[in-house]
């Protein structure tokens, strides 16, 4: 089996290293590569590069370079590829994505990854939806990955995740505001107790969600933009969504 990663910052490398450690062949490429990577990687000279020979391909980029990304790998795709679009997107854009390689005859999968990347790597939960899915699923079996199929539909696995996020990152939100404030009026320790109230009693919870949201702000900034379009695009308004968004822009202002 060969994988080819396209996307190497932290999810991307992540993957990358995990999946070269347990004997898979991996190629990659990123144009900004930063991270260092597993020293059986195969570092391509292009996205096209690290595809034209991949089994599987696990596009991890940002969602606006992801309709670019597909045009430049379709010349060297095909019916026997795997094509796995993982970026946080609405549901729409992993449509237009598909809509790119169709004409390819790529097995296409809308792969949305359920939970933060560290600690688990690979391990960690994926949710798949296309037409690619279920093939996608089988030949994960031997990996013993956490991996869920859910439909051949694409734009079912991206919406079900966004449709989480307003949930997660809603809360997350609302808890990082609460204790600045606490701490402005000197009452950390109460709003504590407070927010401890709501979320049983989980003292070592508020901290996971201040200190992911500072250490993830800028991914979670495109994550949530995913979520006030896909919003938008069903005439609803996002309010609570874009205030989140707007929270984690300002928490990346001030990191």
């Amino acid at each position: 089996m060969h994988i080819a990663i396209l996307g190497l910052g932290e999810a991307g490398s992540i993957f990358a290293n995990d999946l070269s450690a347990m004997g898979i062949t991996v190629s990659g490429w990123d144009p900004l590569q930063k991270r260092s990577l597993h020293k059986n990687v195969h570092f391509a000279e292009s996205n096209a590069d690290a595809v034209k020979d991949a089994d599987i391909i696990f596009s991890v980029n940002l969602s606006s370079a992801s309709e670019a990304i597909a045009k430049e790998v379709l010349p060297v795709i095909n019916a026997r590829k795997i094509y796995a679009e993982m970026n946080t997107s609405s549901p729409q854009k992993k449509i237009a994505v598909y809509n790119i390689l169709k004409s390819s005859g790529v097995q296409y999968v809308d792969l949305a990854i359920m939970a933060p990347v560290p600690p688990k790597g690979i391990k960690t939960p994926f949710l798949a939806s296309g037409p690619g899915a279920k093939k996608l699923q089988e030949m994960m079996k031997s990996l013993q990955l956490d991996f869920s199929f859910l439909s051949e539909n694409v734009g079912d696995a991206s919406t079900r995740k966004l449709l989480r996020s307003i949930v997660y990152k809603g809360v997350a939100a609302v808890i990082c505001e609460a204790m600045e404030a606490g701490k402005a009026f000197g009452l950390e320790e109460y709003i504590r107790e407070q927010i401890s109230s709501v979320i049983g009693g989980n003292d070592a919870l508020i901290d996971r969600f201040v200190e992911g949201s500072y250490s993830h702000a800028e991914r979670r900034i495109h994550e949530m933009e995913a979520v006030v379009q896909m919003l938008e695009e069903k005439d609803l308004q996002p309010l609570m969504s874009a205030a989140s968004r707007d929270n984690l822009e300002k928490i990346l202002h001030k990191v």
